[in-house]
């Protein structure tokens, strides 16, 4: 018995024979192209978030804003920026191991080193080749988000604990050349995961993929805490916050002495008077140095050894 197939094969001959005009129809149909392969699912790419600061706010507050206009502050950070910057660039004096890594801290608590470490930043974020990172690095104590009018937020210990990504909790600002990290969730072993490897990978992570970059750390005082000791042993230079007339010249000693192992340490006496050069107010005088046992030079072209307070005269 024929198949159906071939009965139906008999009766088309036998229509065309007959003169019936019958469609030609394919043996089988062609299958259907299967469908183009969509393209590999790609990683969203993390970028960071970006804040508006309050410039008017912080100008009000003594911060010193792209903005503003010429200022006694504005002018004596120009003098203290100058020195690090050209050791972060290679044209110092000496050629530093991560020289744009620069940390500001102090003797003991209350003399102004996040002030200074704002202000800084700022200024350096008004010049033309450079770009700053400012990190909140007093873990302890964090003082940058809420001097700067923004809310807490995950930084530097979610990153070193594994539950961030740097790209993640960055924060780019209106002042485009100033991006923040906060100090990110208090953590029991602060001072552990400062002296990790994860940190020190991370430290030399911001200190070479951009050349044009200085990071700048807010550090706990030196004499009150242990993560501040752990973070200079990272840094290629360090700046000494000294208030004038309150801290004692032993403590400054002391706090010299656990930093012996900087190559740059800057002395910056803050709140000191500046009668004697016309201006009446309050500001900074500075000093800095090279190794061991070497004299500081003032501000005023003279020097003093350096378990001496640097007491230069205020620059304008």
């Amino acid at each position: 018995m024929s198949s159906l197939i071939e009965q139906a094969a008999r009766r088309l001959e036998q229509l065309r024979q007959a003169g019936v005009t019958v469609p030609e129809v394919d043996a089988a149909p062609t299958p259907a192209a299967p469908p183009a392969a969509l393209p590999p699912a790609r990683e969203p790419v993390a970028t960071s978030r970006r804040v508006e600061l309050d410039l008017d706010q912080l100008a009000a507050a003594g911060i010193v804003t792209p903005s503003a206009p010429r200022s006694t502050v504005a002018d004596q950070f120009r003098v203290i920026k100058r020195p690090l910057i050209a050791n972060a660039v290679g044209k110092g004096a000496t050629t530093l191991t991560h020289g744009n890594l620069i940390m500001v801290t102090s003797a003991v608590a209350g003399e102004g080193k996040s002030f200074t470490s704002v202000n800084l930043a700022m200024s350096i974020a008004a010049e033309l080749d450079h770009t700053v990172v400012l990190v909140d690095a007093d873990v302890a104590r964090p003082s940058m988000l809420r001097m700067l009018g923004l809310p807490p937020s995950a930084g530097l210990l979610d990153v070193l604990e594994g539950k961030a990504e740097l790209a993640d909790v960055l924060m780019r600002t209106n002042v485009d050349k100033l991006t923040l990290l906060p100090s990110g969730t208090p953590h029991p072993k602060a001072t552990e995961l400062l002296a990790s490897d994860a940190m020190a990978t991370l430290l030399d992570e911001m200190a070479t993929r951009y050349p044009d970059r200085i990071v700048i750390f807010d550090s706990p005082p030196l004499l009150l805490t242990t993560e501040s000791r752990v973070l200079a042993s990272h840094m290629g230079q360090i700046v000494v916050v000294v208030a004038a007339g309150r801290t004692q010249q032993s403590a400054v000693q002391q706090a010299l002495d656990t930093i012996d192992a900087c190559p740059v340490r800057l002395l910056v006496l803050n709140k000191a008077r500046s009668d004697s050069v016309g201006y009446g107010t309050q500001g900074y005088g500075y000093g800095y140095g090279y190794g061991h046992g070497e004299p500081y030079e003032r501000s005023d072209g003279n020097t003093t050894e350096p378990a001496a307070p640097a007491a230069g005269r205020t620059e304008g």
